[in-house]
């Protein structure tokens, strides 16, 4: 596909999913970002923004094999990737598949299961393959988790560990629509949901096939500079206890090579940079102490860090 085909499909996803998730187009933008740089996203938001509703329309338009499962106190690894269950009929061991076994995963409040249940996710999301019993089976290249949680709510959660959060592409937060967004939410809903009448736009096959195609998007050796001296910046920020990792620079680096492509170009230049540096790298910042204090966060580091990196020339602009 060429990138004004590509374009004309994005426009066409987000005019569908828009049909059923009002006001939410910068989310909706980083999901598509995420899926054609086959990354994983958590997404943050209080009750009631649509959350569920976003992934699921998601899932409708591009009909991609579709699970979802909600993570309890209760929730064990095996119901998360499966086991095997001895047959009496043919006295063997067979495979009971579990929820990830699909092409998109919604792991819904996913702060709300033990760490020893999140860490099953682990090798799904970093090797896209799950082990069971000594045996490995694979996920598909084109697997991936949307994972829900909500940031205010502290009892009966627990927080995801730093290695599990650095196996997220972004971290996309959802806030409250504007008051024209949520009459318009409402005249939507007046007679039928919406999801309903959700038609497809694009195939699972072209879509393996965009994920292809952003590796051909060029990125200057000067961008790539950019990057690298921008995630030493975190590092070396004084109100960091850990900056981000290598992981960051490579997802930073995929995520603005699947925007610029989105966008109908095919070079990557530093605005896309500066876009996608909080989506990429905020949850993998860990504010010391000392500056939690202050009430300094994750968003407002990423931001002066920007400030502080020099931005490439006129050649990584896309220019000669």
């Amino acid at each position: 596909m060429d990138l004004e085909a590509i374009a004309t499909v994005a426009r066409q996803l987000k005019e569908q999913i828009r049909r059923v998730v009002v006001g939410q187009g910068t989310a909706l933008d980083l999901l598509l970002v995420a899926l054609l740089s086959e990354g994983h996203v958590l997404l943050e938001g209080v009750p009631g923004t649509a959350k569920t509703l976003l992934i699921q329309a998601f899932a409708a338009s591009l009909r991609l094999d579709f699970g979802r499962i909600q993570f309890t106190p209760d929730l064990m690894p095996g119901d998360l990737v499966g086991t095997n269950l001895f047959n009496f009929q043919t006295n063997e061991f067979s495979l009971t598949k579990g929820p990830v076994f699909t092409q998109l995963l919604l792991a819904d409040e996913i702060n709300r299961t033990p760490p020893k249940t999140q860490a099953a996710l682990l090798q799904c999301m970093h090797e896209r393959a799950v082990t069971i019993d000594g045996e490995t089976h694979d996920l598909g290249s084109g697997f991936m988790v949307i994972a829900t949680q909500n940031p205010i709510e502290q009892q009966g959660t627990y927080p995801l560990p730093e290695a599990q959060l650095d196996r997220f592409l972004m971290r996309v937060r959802l806030g409250y629509p504007s008051a024209a967004d949520e009459v318009l939410i409402m005249d939507a809903q007046q007679v039928q949901h919406p999801i309903e009448d959700l038609e497809q736009v694009t195939t699972a096959e072209e879509v393996l096939d965009l994920q292809k195609a952003i590796h051909e998007i060029y990125i200057d050796p000067l961008i790539k500079q950019y990057i690298v001296t921008m995630v030493n910046a975190t590092r070396e920020h004084e109100s960091v206890y850990l900056g981000a990792s290598p992981r960051g620079s490579l997802a930073l680096m995929r995520a603005s090579q699947a925007y610029a492509m989105l966008e109908g170009r095919d070079f990557v230049q530093p605005d896309d940079i500066k876009l996608l540096a909080y989506p990429t790298l905020g949850h993998r910042v860990i504010v010391s102490p000392a500056a939690r204090v202050r009430n300094i966060e994750s968003a407002q580091i990423v931001d002066e860090c920007i400030e502080r990196v020099p931005v490439p020339g006129a050649r990584a602009r896309g220019g000669v």
